[in-house]
């Protein structure tokens, strides 16, 4: 099968021939139709996951297939279902790491990948889905979407009229844009030191501040705004954690989404602060406890009675043989969420 591997930290991913094994207990084969790209990919590309010692390794973790053959045990999925693949555990067995051959040795990789024509892929890692569900809702589901919907919800606990700011308009961020208006938020600021004024506003944003041109505090003060009762942060980046906590409102939760590079510190600057009002938090997520089993039903659902939809989520397509043109893009901060037709 055809597949994008990462050979060598901090280069080009490798378009190559992989093959597959047979299926141990609990793994399913998948044949994938669509995967989205997202930027855990581009820190697992820098080795900033835990992954430099694992390459050469698949990429991916977010996409949509068609189940070809399940293994011995496997009971939650059957083939010709269609799934979604996803990071978060679900229900069903936990596999081993799966064994594939690339270059005529044996490669490992994760228990859910995407960057390929096949798969195979933990037991709970895939959720069944009505089959004609969109491929690219259901993929979205995988990680982007669904970490945005869980977070806003679990965490962030976010009532009607609170006001939040969403730090980084990649493809993560723009759904969380599309979870604050879910969730009928006031105000919607959207933050990106890339120009996505119009991109922001089309989602739902009410502002947008490029930070690279402009002081984010100043830039509030002249829209009204004198702070966040949510903000949630997807960069990562350190310097944009110390100068978005203190735009918190007394009360305010502060999510961080988006990991710091392995090693990476941050200052909380002027402490005190945070002892405003009723007391302010600052919480790290994984996922914002997303719940495969039962959040995805609940998602379909919502997609299908119109109240979930992922108009202009997507910015762009590509290939599997594209994929770095991709990333390129994505680095650039000239894309949100791309989508790779994998039999393109």
């Amino acid at each position: 099968m055809k597949a994008a591997v990462l050979e060598t930290i901090d280069a080009p991913l490798v378009i190559g021939d992989v093959g597959l094994s047979a299926l141990a207990r609990g793994q399913v084969l998948v044949k994938i139709l669509v995967s989205g790209i997202c930027g855990s990919q581009l820190q697992e590309i820098a080795g900033n996951k835990g992954n430099a010692k694992f390459v050469p390794h698949l990429m991916g973790h977010e996409g949509c297939g068609i189940v070809e053959e399940t293994g011995p045990e496997v009971t939650k999925v059957k083939k010709g279902d269609k799934v979604v693949l996803h990071w978060r555990k679900g229900d069903g067995i936990e596999a081993d790491f799966p064994t594939y051959t690339y270059k005529g040795k044996n490669m490992g990789s994760g228990k859910v990948t995407t960057f390929s024509e096949y798969s195979v892929v933990s037991e709970n890692r895939v959720t069944a889905v009505p089959e004609d569900i969109s491929n690219d809702f259901c993929a979205l589901l995988g990680c982007g979407l669904s970490t945005a919907l869980a977070t806003i919800e679990n965490e962030a606990k976010m009532r009607p009229g609170e006001n939040i700011l969403i730090v980084g308009l990649g493809g993560l961020g723009a759904c969380f844009i599309k979870a604050a208006m879910l969730a009928k938020a006031g105000t919607i600021v959207a933050l990106d030191i890339h120009d996505k004024k119009g991109f922001a506003e089309s989602l739902g944003a009410t502002h947008f501040i490029n930070s690279a041109k402009e002081d984010a505090k100043e830039a509030l003060t002249r829209a009204g705004v004198k702070g966040f009762d949510v903000i949630i942060e997807t960069s990562g980046n350190s310097k944009s954690i110390e100068a978005t906590l203190p735009l918190l409102a007394g009360g305010g939760r502060f999510i961080m989404v988006g990991q710091p590079k392995p090693g990476e510190s941050f200052e909380v600057r002027d402490a005190n602060h945070l002892f405003g009002g009723e007391g302010k938090m600052l919480k790290a997520t994984q996922g914002g406890q997303f719940s495969p089993s039962k959040d995805i039903t609940r998602y379909v659902q919502m997609y299908r009675d119109g109240s979930l939809n992922i108009d202009n989520l997507i910015t762009h397509r590509t290939s599997l043989d594209k994929v770095n043109d991709a990333i390129t893009l994505m680095r650039e901060g000239k894309a949100n969420r791309i989508m790779i037709d994998i039999w393109q």
